[in-house]
């Protein structure tokens, strides 16, 4: 076993023989096999225990046992104290999510005060098979099918070439005692389920299915690197310093919808957003998508999809002149005609005339800013915009999608909605500036 954890860490680069490293001991068996023989190869160890008070008695007595354990070691303890249900209430996210959060960033500032190299926790072969079952339930691409990373930036995992059984044989041979997390015995979670119920499903097919499991994480594993190295490949080939997607490369790409999807995934984009986009490709230009966890969007130009952020936009102003067509960010045209006694208004959401003699030029087209308003059609007063878009139950997206058309500083459209009075036909109105939206 020693020899085992041994190679293991020298395999894959885990530890320098004379730096200190942190090891979560939470009193289980697989940190109990962690912390003894990171200590019995010479590593210099500091013990650090999470209590996350989710088990009333039971979370202390595992206190109390693994301070034992680093003391029968004469090795350095610390132990936190967690509101782990406070935490989990306050983030909106899971009991399992915010132990997780709370350990490990505790774990690294403690990593950063004593100087050490690394964080060890005890996760082991069977830890990543079930990670591998969850993530394929669970419908993960490529990268979650490659089980648990022996090493993520300071986080180290010695025991993940060692078997469950392998781990609790040891600590027998050793006549080492452990803690039993009563939580584990539950199938309420999906881990547990899988690991009690699924896996001896799978094991009466095959006996050897664990190792296989793992044997086929690894050849994905590596298939994940070839994987990367492409689409790192293809960031850097695809887009520009402007941060515009060429599409004509990007559809001379292998699987260029996944290629997409790898492009946008750090901006914020998910996966059915980025099909949106791929398939816009093949339509006109001007559509715009938002991604639905981040600040960014994409809108849909005639050669390169254009990644810029909501505040970007904003502040972006086109120009428009008479007898003008535009593709970006949105497709108008525009045309001057003069006015004649059979001469009809169009009457149409998408299309809106002016007299032109009105007009300033050129024209200018940006999106809605606080304070805005104007003078709605029909309507002798004016009215702020966000009254408007509130009167007109306009949500988030659409009014971040919503553009304005100016003369100088007066808004005379909200394009595809309303005009503005001030600048409607009369009587006296000689030319006109007949403006088409192209939804």
């Amino acid at each position: 076993m020693l020899n085992k954890i041994s190679a293991y860490i020298k395999k894959h680069n885990l530890l320098c023989p004379d730096d200190t490293v942190i090891v979560g001991l939470s009193g289980g068996a697989d940190s109990v096999v962690l912390l003894h023989i990171l200590a019995q190869l010479g590593y210099s160890c500091i013990a650090a225990h999470c209590n996350f008070h989710l088990r009333g008695d039971e979370s202390l007595q595992d206190e109390v046992f693994a301070q034992q354990t680093a003391a029968s070691l004469q090795i350095p303890f610390y132990k936190k104290d967690f509101d782990t249900i406070g935490f989990a209430n306050q983030k909106h996210i899971s009991v399992e999510m915010a132990a997780r959060e709370l350990r490990y960033e505790w774990f690294e500032e403690l990593r950063i005060i004593y100087h050490a190299q690394a964080v060890a926790v005890a996760h082991h072969q069977g830890d990543s098979v079930e990670t591998v079952l969850l993530n394929l339930i669970r419908g993960t691409g490529i990268r979650g099918l490659t089980g648990i990373c022996p090493k993520r930036d300071s986080l180290i995992r010695p025991l993940l070439e060692t078997t469950r059984q392998e781990i609790v044989d040891w600590l027998h041979q050793q006549n080492l005692t452990y803690r039993t997390d009563s939580s584990n015995l539950s199938d309420d979670h999906t881990r547990n389920f899988i690991r009690l119920h699924i896996l001896p499903m799978m094991e009466s097919l095959n006996p050897s299915v664990r190792e296989a499991i793992t044997r086929a994480a690894g050849h994905l594993a590596d298939i994940e690197t070839i994987y990367t190295d492409y689409i790192e490949k293809a960031r850097s080939r695809l887009i520009d310093e402007q941060q515009r997607i060429n599409i004509f490369g990007l559809i001379q790409s292998v699987a260029p919808q996944t290629v997409l999807y790898e492009l946008l995934k750090p901006f914020g984009f998910t996966r059915l957003v980025s099909e949106s986009v791929y398939n816009s490709l093949a339509g006109k230009p001007g559509k715009v998508f938002y991604a639905p966890t981040s600040n960014y969007q994409i809108v849909r130009d005639r050669d390169f999809l254009l990644l810029t952020t909501k505040q970007q936009r904003e502040k972006t102003v086109y120009s428009i002149n008479a007898d003008d067509s535009i593709e970006i960010p949105i497709r108008l045209r525009t045309k001057k005609v003069e006015k004649t006694f059979n001469f009809r208004i169009e009457k149409s959401k998408t299309v809106a005339s002016f007299d032109f003699d009105k007009l300033t030029f050129p024209l200018t087209l940006r999106t809605w800013r606080k304070g805005d308003w104007f003078v709605p059609f029909g309507m002798k007063g004016r009215k702020k915009l966000s009254d408007y878009f509130s009167d007109h139950k306009f949500d988030r997206n659409r009014k971040d999608q919503t553009w304005l058309i100016c003369s100088g500083l007066d808004i005379i459209w909200i394009v595809g909605e309303r005009p503005d009075g001030r600048y409607k036909i009369d009587k006296l109105t000689k030319n006109i500036l007949i403006v088409r939206f192209f939804v």
